[in-house]
Order: C-alpha cells, then structure tokens, then sequence
C-alpha cells in the first residue's frame, strides 16, 4: 500500500512556486501523483497529492523543510499524511 500526503501551499503568487516545492519533493525521493491550483486574485492556493513511501528522510523533517521553505517565500507550506487529512475531513 502506498504511503500518501498532501501538501497545501498557500500565500501571494509569485514565480517559482511549484518549482520550489516540487524540487524539495524530487530531492527527497516524494513522488507528486496529482495537483490542483488556482489563483484567486493575487492569492495563489496549491494542493499536492503525493506518496511518501520512499522518502528519504522522516517525515517530521521533510514537513520542517516545506514549512522553511515557505518561510522563505512568504507562503504557508503544509504537509500531512492521508489518514490525518481523511479524518479531519470526514463528516
């Protein structure tokens, strides 16, 4: 069974956005399987399904390295795994 995450990204558009995120994914051995983005306005709002089965370090490290990388950026970078997002989102 593989192992699945989202990521949200959220904050100002701006150039290089999936780029930043999905190279922090590829270097990290987390494969993208789908994205959905819009831009409302100025607002850019990503979200990311991705499987981490075969990250390459652990995932409370890899959650930090998204997080400073929208630090960085000015956007509000989030992973977590499927089951969390699931439960939270169960009616």
């Amino acid at each position: 069974m593989k192992m699945r995450a989202i990521i949200t990204v959220i904050g100002q558009d701006q150039v290089g956005i999936c780029a930043k995120v999905s190279t922090l994914c590829a270097e990290h051995n987390v494969n993208i399987t789908a994205v959905s983005q819009n831009i409302f306005e100025d607002l850019f709002c990503m979200v990311m399904l991705v499987e981490t089965d075969k990250l390459d370090i652990n995932f409370g490290e890899f959650s930090e390295l998204l997080s400073e990388q929208g630090k960085t950026m000015g956007l509000d970078i989030r992973v977590m795994h499927e089951d969390i997002f699931n439960s939270m989102h169960r009616i």
